[in-house]
């Protein structure tokens, strides 16, 4: 096998080849991951929820992020994997330019970023420097307390509009990649379909060119609040390889998410 790299997401896009993407934190599940065929992983900041125990993501630090991306690297040498540049971690060009090194020294092919056209000298910046950026619209939870909550966002045409926007803005800016979450299914299509990098879904609905879910809630294991666009995988998989097999076909085949895990 060789490693998965930006150009095959572009190509999927193109062929209309939905792939699926999990979250991963350790070499064990990341080695289960690839084993099992994912090929895109993502080292979250949703760690600071689904590791550490915090309410939410704004603990999370740039060290923490860079261990774990070591460790996911160790177990998955061939997928491409994104890192997340923590809160406040880019609030300057300067600044994201330092931690994203940190990021992509620990083994990452990417970093995520929050937020929308006000990022474009940021993602530009880095771009110029070989570090590939993702995007990431819609709900941004570092900007929970911005929003009040963990709320769906673009359900009015302003702010549909705004996020198409912000959306173009990145990928003019050179963002090579996208995450769109928790917006409904219509402004998802009308996203995926204007931009030419690929759009990959949490919450979006069946319309965009991937899906990720973090792997506690592909599994199952993140007690209660489970949010509509979840599905335990786990449970009708019975096992996790499975599982994880399970939800890799039904992304696939498109029936993974369901109207009843999306927003209208």
């Amino acid at each position: 096998m060789k490693p998965t790299t930006i150009s095959h997401l572009r190509a999927w896009k193109q062929q209309q080849r939905k792939f699926a993407t999990l979250t991963a934190y350790d070499a064990s599940f990341a080695r289960l991951f690839e084993q099992e065929g994912i090929q895109v992983m993502l080292v979250g900041d949703s760690l600071g929820m689904t590791m550490q125990g915090h309410g939410s993501t704004l603990p999370v630090q740039v060290e923490e992020m860079a261990y774990h991306t070591r460790c996911v690297r160790r177990g998955a040498p061939l997928c491409l994997l994104l890192a997340d540049l923590p809160f406040m971690a880019y609030a300057t060009p300067a600044q994201a330019f330092d931690n994203a090194a940190a990021l992509m020294r620990a083994g990452a092919n990417m970093v995520k970023l929050e937020g929308g056209s006000w990022l474009a000298e940021t993602v530009r910046g880095l771009t110029e420097r070989a570090v590939p950026v993702c995007g990431h619209l819609g709900l941004t939870p570092q900007s929970v307390n911005i929003f009040g909550g963990y709320k769906v966002q673009g359900r009015d045409s302003d702010s549909a509009e705004r996020l198409l926007q912000d959306a173009l803005a990145l990928e003019r800016a050179g963002a090579q990649l996208l995450v769109l979450e928790c917006v409904p299914v219509a402004l998802a299509q009308r996203i995926t379909g204007a931009l030419a990098i690929p759009v990959i879904g949490i919450g979006a609905g069946n319309v965009t060119d991937g899906q990720i879910l973090v792997m506690q809630d592909a599994l199952g294991i993140t007690g209660q609040g489970t949010p509509k666009f979840v599905k335990n995988f786990l449970a009708q998989g019975g096992d996790i390889r499975p599982a994880v097999r399970l939800y890799i076909e039904e992304v696939e085949q498109g029936t993974f998410p369901g109207l009843e895990h999306s927003f209208q």
